[in-house]
């Protein structure tokens, strides 16, 4: 993307940061050798910072140009000596995007640059910025923005389990919007490999967020990729009904309700049936029923079809049981339809 002169310089004149002041102090430093260094690592005379766009709990994200085009400048900063959680969060992102390729739904590292206690990723611009603030913008989406919304988002995933990777904190503050209102994700510094993400590599200090997190999670009982799942159906809900789930309680009682009493928030009523049914399945309790994002994905591309073709939304048929599995379900208690109304904030109860 070619920058006028004009913008460039008023972007160049913008004040430094603390934490860009802090790499120039360093900057006359001897740095390790270029045979050293990544084909990520950033040129720093090439970074020009604007305005900021955005701020998190150890993060600013600001806007700027690289190497001639407009970008997305996140400065993490170490909060104390040693403190190794920044770095952790900056080494998974950068080394996880830059192995990951390019996908239309994955947001594109351009460059990163480690100086210690600074860090800095470059993405590209994502200018609609994130699906929360679309979402309280919007109030409400009708069934085909719902739907491209949720396949921008599932494909996405699919790319990302389709190499290994599991995201860990998938909530619509790290969906990221382009030009176009293309959905893509962002954020992976808290995200591993499905292979080595197990057990204490998967603990409380190093996961996603309370309001959309699996309660195998709460549990500590590891991270497979059925995690993710979990969180797509949350942000599937919250979607169709452009509210915050589990709004009214704490992050602490969200927790203790979807980890003891298998809570879900309300599905709408006005939502198509179709759609209320995957997003129970995406957040069904036991991790093996819920479905994959490759068929998250196909499923979505029916209704899309469908709406595109002015069709009803019809889910598709359940798979039928195995002889084995009629047999122990004929010993089970029923109660999926009778499920009670978990006594706070009127939440969905799953038992």
């Amino acid at each position: 993307m070619v920058v006028s002169p004009f913008r460039a310089r008023r972007l160049a004149v913008s004040p430094l940061p603390q934490e860009i002041a802090a790499m120039k102090k360093h900057s006359g430093k001897k740095s390790s050798s270029k045979s050293g260094e990544q084909p990520w690592t950033a040129v720093r005379s090439k970074l020009q910072l604007g305005r900021k766009i955005a701020s998190g709990c150890n993060s600013r994200v600001f806007r700027g140009i690289y190497a001639g085009q407009e970008v997305a400048v996140k400065l993490m900063r170490a909060a104390a000596e040693g403190d190794t959680d920044v770095e952790a969060h900056f080494d998974a992102e950068v080394t996880l995007l830059s192995r990951l390729g390019h996908h239309p739904n994955v947001v594109r590292l351009v460059a990163a640059c480690r100086e210690r206690p600074v860090y800095c990723v470059i993405t590209e611009l994502m200018p609609r910025g994130t699906l929360t603030a679309y979402l309280r913008e919007a109030r409400s989406l009708p069934p085909e923005a719902v739907v491209r919304l949720a396949l921008d988002v599932a494909r996405g995933m699919a790319y990302l389990h389709s190499r290994g990777v599991v995201h860990r904190d998938l909530k619509p503050d790290n969906l990221l919007l382009d030009g176009e209102g293309r959905a893509k994700l962002a954020d992976l510094g808290t995200s591993c490999l499905e292979s080595t993400c197990r057990g204490d590599k998967c603990s409380n200090s190093n996961m996603g967020t309370y309001r959309w997190m699996a309660p195998e999670m709460f549990r500590d009982r590891g991270c497979s990729r059925k995690v993710d799942v979990y969180s797509f159906g949350l942000v599937l809900w919250e979607l169709t009904t452009c509210v915050v789930p589990f709004h009214d309680l704490a992050p602490v009682q969200v927790a203790y309700a979807v980890s003891n009493e298998n809570a879900r928030p309300p599905l709408s009523p006005s939502c198509p049936q179709a759609i209320n049914r995957l997003i129970e399945r995406c957040w069904s309790v036991k991790p093996a029923t819920r479905p994959e994002f490759s068929h998250i994905v196909s499923e979505l591309e029916s209704y899309d079809r469908c709406l595109r073709e002015g069709l009803p939304l019809v889910a598709p048929p359940t798979p039928s049981p195995s002889p084995l599995a009629s047999l122990l379900g004929a010993f089970k208690i029923r109660s999926c339809k009778s499920a009670e109304i978990f006594s706070v904030a009127n939440l969905r109860v799953h038992p």
